[in-house]
């Protein structure tokens, strides 16, 4: 999954727009990927997208009732998917090319486990660890969450911080505090 910087279903930080959404997709072993900062070209197809259903649906119309504007969107979702053909995808509809994803969805997430011996913590209030006598700051949307944290072979003195199996920060044990 994609998404740029911005931090529409969760808290905000200074770490990378981990939100409680992207905690539960690397929960679901779905690996986050984030477009580069002040960058928006990098996102063009949901520009693209934004700008057609601005013109095609939004621009110049006033809804009186939140029905009649579900109904509009319901409208031009069909068109969009199943009659409007896409350049980009060779003047075919995207419903042509739609398949449903083999992965089930689960009803309950799975339980968060770390190998036997990894050093484990528990994200405080305000999204901070101890370790080493230090408090590090996570993001807050950590909160209650357990992180492993590993040394990097090739680094004395620095860990990396995962979540699930998502390396989410860097401990340098030698940076002044």
């Amino acid at each position: 999954m994609t998404m740029d910087n911005g931090t529409p279903w969760g808290c905000s930080d200074e770490h990378h727009g981990i939100t409680p959404l992207t905690l539960w997709l690397m929960r679901l072993a779905i690996r986050v990927s984030h477009s580069r900062p002040y960058h928006p070209q990098t996102q063009g197809k949901n520009e693209r997208f934004n700008g057609t259903l601005n013109r095609d649906v939004i621009r110049d119309r006033t809804f009186s009732t939140l029905i009649e504007c579900r109904r509009a969107f319901d409208l031009w979702r069909d068109v969009y998917n199943h009659e409007r053909p896409h350049e980009a995808l060779s003047l075919a509809v995207p419903a042509s090319r739609y398949r449903p994803s083999p992965r089930p969805f689960p009803e309950t997430l799975p339980p968060i486990v770390y190998p036997d011996g990894a050093i484990v913590r528990r994200v405080q209030d305000k999204g901070r660890i101890s370790f080493h006598g230090r408090l590090y700051k996570l993001p807050r949307a950590l909160k209650g969450h357990v992180v492993a944290i590993e040394p990097r072979i090739s680094e004395d003195g620095v860990y990396d911080v995962i979540f699930c199996t998502t390396r989410i920060a860097t401990l340098n044990l030698k940076a002044p505090v």
